[in-house]
């Protein structure tokens, strides 16, 4: 019988009250997901899951009695959140769908372990462990983490079918878990079922894509994400820019020691024109934030990598670090890529090297004057205070924010007279 009751994280003392509490007076609880997967692949463990035959509302009787926090997370789907020790468990009473139809499920509470289960997206999400840690497979799912394969459980048009964000969980499942080729059944599932993607809220297909693009290494899964159609669908920004600077930019995050960034592989794959962005940004539901960094990117300046220092400084005070690192880096991944098979690129890699390392320890100065400053001098208040400010910056800028205030202060009353 295979086991995680090995893992450090199994025997903390906040999971074993969760045990004791469910598991106590007729109920059962066991761990579900990818608390389980992870430990047979040897990965980190993050959220823990957990299914339970007891339904919500004594879930959150017995937390009450004994003093836990629950909070009732998606109590119509049978989910609440237990707290101890400051640490979330979600546990969910086990299901069986009534009812669904390819963006949300109709679903009745049960008993039975097999068809929870059976109503799961892929076999190895499906694994259960019991309070000895003893893994628990009812559908194949450790034959499948033992060969890497990422496959829908039963028949995957099915599967499908009753939720259509799974198409992208198939390829970012795949993007983290999976080697070699897709499964076949399931890749011809999710290309078959591409254009039933605009069903979704662009809130749920952004979560999966950043998801898939956090990935160690998401070429593989883009590349069939091309291959059936599905890229297309959801990102047509890419259809005639393509993919092919992910692996550059992969490979050079493992020599830079880049930590995996959504949003810089996402710039990778889609053109730098900014109303196509913004588009793609209104479509995608993006952050301010992350809409604000395809913004920067768009609109900062191309870098020649002979750029004098000065210069470079005054490009970064008037355009910003983030929109210039990006372009940066992307140039640096392409550059790098490039020269394995022209060495006379070194130099030239180097010198990007250099910038990106500026750029990234580049502090903003501050410029050392302010409108109360223009007001002292009778200036009345109005458009020409900011124009006499203006006109100082760019001086003091130009002068590579050499000028202190009281020299500042000395141009700005010549101005003034």
């Amino acid at each position: 019988m295979t086991s995680i009751a090995a893992e450090t994280w199994f025997s903390a003392p906040a999971l074993r009250r969760v045990f004791d509490l469910l598991n106590a007076d007729g109920g059962e609880v066991r761990l579900v997901g990818g608390a389980v997967r992870n430990s047979l692949m040897g990965l980190p463990v993050g959220d823990i899951d957990m299914a339970t035959t007891l339904v919500p509302e004594e879930v959150a009787r017995r937390a009450k009695d004994a003093g836990f926090k629950s909070v009732p997370t998606g109590i119509a789907h049978g989910t609440v959140t237990l707290v101890i020790d400051g640490q979330p468990f979600e546990v969910t009473t086990l299901r069986r769908d009534v009812e669904t139809d390819g963006r949300h499920a109709e679903v009745a509470f049960g008993t039975d372990w097999t068809v929870d289960a059976q109503r799961r997206d892929l076999t190895i999400n499906a694994l259960y462990a019991d309070e000895r840690g003893e893994v628990i497979d009812l559908v194949g799912g450790m034959a499948d983490i033992e060969t890497c394969t990422v496959r829908f459980i039963g028949e995957a048009e099915a599967r499908v079918a009753e939720d259509y964000l799974r198409v992208l969980r198939f390829f970012r499942f795949f993007a983290h878990y999976g080697s070699g080729r897709p499964d076949a059944d399931g890749l011809r599932a999710c290309a078959r079922a591409k254009t039933k993607l605009s069903t979704l809220s662009a809130e749920r297909v952004w979560s999966e894509m950043k998801k898939l693009l956090s990935a160690r290494d998401p070429g593989r899964s883009l590349l069939w994400m091309r291959q059936s159609g599905v890229l297309t669908e959801i990102l047509p920004e890419t259809e005639k820019w393509g993919i092919d600077a992910i692996p550059a930019l992969v490979a050079a995050e493992a020599a830079f020691q880049w930590q995996p960034d959504a949003l810089l592989r996402l710039a990778s794959i889609v053109p730098p024109d900014p109303e196509r962005l913004e588009a793609m940004a209104a479509r995608l539901r993006l952050s301010k934030v992350e809409a604000g960094y395809f913004q920067q990117w768009t609109k900062s300046p191309t870098i020649p990598e002979t750029i004098a220092d000065t210069t470079f400084d005054r490009l970064l005070y008037w355009n910003g670090t983030e929109g210039i690192l990006t372009r940066l880096k992307l140039t640096l991944a392409s550059t790098r890529a490039k020269t394995e098979n022209d060495p006379a690129l070194l130099p030239q890699m180097a010198k990007l090297q250099r910038l990106l390392t500026r750029a990234s320890d580049w502090k903003k100065p501050v410029f050392p004057l302010s409108g109360a400053d223009v007001l002292r001098t009778g200036v009345p208040a109005g458009p020409q205070v900011g124009e006499m400010l203006s006109a100082l910056e760019k001086q003091w800028v130009e002068g590579n924010f050499l000028a202190d205030r009281a020299t500042l202060v000395a141009r700005l009353g010549s101005m003034v007279s």
